[in-house]
């Protein structure tokens, strides 16, 4: 990427966004944060950064006011002296060629390019001006830019983008054809593809009232809710099973139907994350509200005889606390765990004193036996069937027996937090009390208070620099496959830079101003033209920008693999839309859990669902930590070992294989074919309405003549081989229309088989 005429290798495309025009190398001002710092971070905090433990020469690298110091070696020196690098220690031992001397020294295996040694010189001899972190600084509300393209953007979000785009001499894409747009805004809004009724009505009118309406119905639909959940179960490590060994079961799953209930109520993300960080503290007469507090208890639980009680104990509570910094401050905080962070100002003490708010709950590290059927350690609520008619109206019971959910509930009596040595459970140092990181925001506990209520009190403070700026960057990237920061769950040293660091500000204080409102800011982002241009890749834009860090055309993305099935199903008109409940088992190779498990317990062995439940959307899969749904984890689903705020996107062979061979897309294409035949459809016609059901568009003239050639060719060779046709039509458990000629039927079902396996099939355009 070329920065300023500069070479500068993966500084990201922030660099570019902001170094553009006629700027020249040797008379540009270099920026601390832009082009200084995560050279000092990449190439010196470790041995010059935030650690303590591991500084060497007592020289931090990542504070003016030590790096403008004495040398403690040697009195007379200084390792930065501004406006003069021929006089500062680092200039002179970074351009040694003296192994003795030479930083970082050749035994680090990190080796500065000529072209960072000039950066850090012209920064030096610029005055050496160091700045905040960039995320450590409370977020200000920029001016909307100017654009010479005044027609194109349709809200705010535009003029940041298109100013971006103009400065790197890139224009914005048409918009994408009505059934391409609908069809990502639906998959986006609710997950699942639209109906042909609202295809035809769209395509035929896709004026902008009709577009608003469409994203007004898809926000008050109840798989609105499904959809956001998704990425929220990630985050908060959802599962059905306690993980570990023994890995037993779990009853958890009314804690996810409230994660559906909040974001279809749109609950406000203050509301939303507070409830689950402390509603027992700042609602302890609601129980929704301490049924929200689950949150904290989706971590890994142990149920094996023989483990030490404390060693346990303390292992959930760093999850909780590891769990915090990543979800909500976009921090590496499980670095800091055993020693200072080596990057990010966040100390061992500050990790610890944060361990404080978590440190207090009533529980222990080994609870019990695995065949108990409590299936919730304590502290635990009861819902009953009467709580459900009365308080829990969105929590979906199946039966009449009660449920039990692990919940947040701290001791009567404190428990003291020591800074442990090393990490280590046994090793207990100082004491210490609650509080947060001061680089992001001083904790005052006369202020928040010492408990989570005060800490969530603290998290959403105005002045916060991460709380907004991290969410409406998860958000983005749900959209964009991408956040305006990349790294969305690193927002310290060693993080990317923003690609838009005005647009992150301005949607991280309109969301603020807005009352935290997540369906507006949804709204925003989908009403956008940046949202609803097309995807078509064009040479320039390969040649500009290939990976689209400045937007000017949408991206393809693979669905997520929950919506991998939920579109065969939805497609096919297998889908049982019932929102919420327990979790389900579907279709799975034999084995797998028997294989994993240490054979006791009620998960030792899978037992399949039949019914309904075989076709319920994929968030309700059941997750068994030490062997989750196969098909899932190939398409990057999570594991929900721990908290992830992003899922890679890989393509692999067995993707294709789960397509063609899972007896659930097979039984989906069968029941598809029924269907359609059943309609006394010619098989052109059939395919076209299977086409256009799946890929949600019209088949062109060439699709169509290749799968109707495909179709006949099948039909011929499955009359001659009944035996095969018998075969194929025998996937899955759903009953078939009879009297359909098994040729056809086959033929059909393998020709609709065939659309599923199209990219486009499971691809947003």
């Amino acid at each position: 990427m070329y920065i300023l005429g500069i070479l500068l290798p993966g500084l990201g495309g922030f660099l570019l966004w902001r170094a553009s025009g006629s700027v020249q190398a040797d008379t540009a001002t270099l920026d601390y944060n832009i082009h200084i710092r995560p050279i000092l971070s990449d190439k010196c905090f470790a041995c010059h950064g935030p650690d303590a433990r591991a500084r060497e020469a007592g020289l931090r690298l990542d504070r003016a006011e030590s790096a403008y110091a004495a040398l403690r070696e040697h009195p007379t020196m200084h390792a930065i002296v501004p406006g003069k690098k021929e006089s500062s220690a680092v200039w002179q031992r970074i351009i040694s060629t003296d192994p003795e001397l030479q930083m970082p020294p050749p035994s680090f295996k990190v080796v500065l390019t000529q072209e960072e040694m000039a950066l850090i010189g012209r920064w030096i001899e610029q005055g050496a001006v160091y700045k905040p972190h960039w995320a450590f600084v409370p977020p200000q509300k920029p001016a909307i830019p100017v654009v010479k393209n005044r027609k194109w953007p349709r809200n705010e979000i535009d003029y940041f983008v298109l100013a971006g785009m103009e400065k790197q001499g890139l224009k914005p894409s048409d918009e994408a054809d009505p059934a391409r747009l609908l069809k990502r805004l639906s998959l986006d809004l609710t997950g699942l593809p639209p109906d042909l009724n609202t295809q035809e009505g769209f395509v035929a009118n896709p004026d902008d009232q009709a577009y608003e309406r469409l994203v007004r119905q898809l926000l008050q639909s109840p798989h609105y809710g499904e959809k956001m959940a998704i990425s929220w179960l990630d985050l908060a490590r959802y599962a059905d099973s306690h993980g570990y060994q023994d890995d037993g079961l779990r009853t958890m799953w009314p804690w996810r139907d409230w994660v559906i209930h909040a974001f279809n109520q749109n609950y406000s993300y203050k509301k939303f994350v507070s409830w689950q960080l402390a509603g027992d503290w700042l609602q302890p007469n609601n129980r929704e509200a301490l049924l929200a507090t689950g949150f904290n208890r989706n971590h890994k639980i142990t149920q094996e005889g023989g483990v030490i009680d404390e060693e346990y104990r303390i292992e959930y509570v760093t999850d909780r606390t590891n769990t915090f910094g990543k979800a909500f401050l976009g921090l590496t905080f499980e670095c800091a765990k055993c020693h200072d962070h080596k990057y990010d100002p966040i100390s061992q003490q500050d990790y610890f004193q944060t361990f404080a708010f978590f440190n207090q709950v009533n529980e222990k590290g080994y609870q019990g036996d695995i065949t108990l059927a409590s299936l919730a350690d304590p502290p635990y609520m009861e819902i009953q069937p009467k709580a459900v008619k009365d308080s829990f109206q969105f929590v979906r019971l199946t039966d009449t027996l009660p449920v039990r959910v692990m919940v947040m509930a701290d001791r009567d009596t404190l428990r003291p937090t020591y800074v442990l040595k090393r990490g280590a459970y046994d090793q207990p140092g100082s004491t210490v009390g609650p509080g947060a990181p001061r680089a992001v925001l001083a904790y005052d506990v006369k202020k928040y208070g010492s408990n989570r209520g005060g800490l969530s009190k603290w998290l959403f403070d105005a002045n916060n620099p991460l709380t907004a700026r991290v969410f409406v960057n998860r958000v983005w990237e749900g959209f964009f496959g991408r956040g305006l920061v990349k790294t969305s769950g690193d927002f310290g040293f060693q993080g990317d830079l923003p690609s838009h660091p005005e647009l992150l500000d301005w949607l991280a204080v309109d969301f603020m101003q807005h009352g935290w409102d997540i369906k507006r800011l949804v709204r925003q982002i989908v009403s956008s033209a940046t949202y609803r241009q097309a995807a078509e890749v064009t040479e320039t834009h390969l040649k500009k920008d290939p990976e689209n860090i400045y937007l000017s055309r949408a991206p393809r993305l693979r669905l997520p693999a929950e919506l991998v099935n939920d579109v065969v199903l939805a497609s096919s008109g297998l889908l049982v839309p019932d929102i919420g409940g327990p979790s389900v088992k579907p279709y799975q190779p034999e084995g797998i859990w028997e294989a994993t498990t240490s054979g006791r317990g009620q998960l030792a062995t899978y037992v399949q669902d039949h019914g309904d439940a075989l076709y319920r959307r994929g968030i309700y899969h059941f997750i068994k930590r030490t062997a989750p749904p196969p098909g899932m984890l190939t398409f990057d689903a999570s594991s929900r070992d721990q908290c992830e705020v992003g899922r890679s996107r890989t393509n692999t062979p067995l993707q294709a294989l789960i397509l063609l061979n899972d007896p659930m897309v097979n039984e989906a294409a069968r029941v598809l074919a029924e269907r359609m035949l059943s309609k006394k459809y010619t098989p052109e016609a059939a395919i076209s309405e299977a086409f256009q059901r799946i890929v949600c568009r019209k088949i062109n003239r060439v699709e169509l003549k290749k799968l109707s050639s495909f179709y006949r060719t099948q039909q011929q060779a499955l009359a001659a081989d009944p035996g095969r046709a018998a075969k194929i039509i025998r996937q899955g458990e759903y009953p078939h229309i009879r009297q359909i000629p098994a040729p056809e039927t086959a033929a059909l079902t393998l020709a609709i088989l065939t659309i599923y396996n199209l990219e486009e099939s499971i691809t947003k355009t």
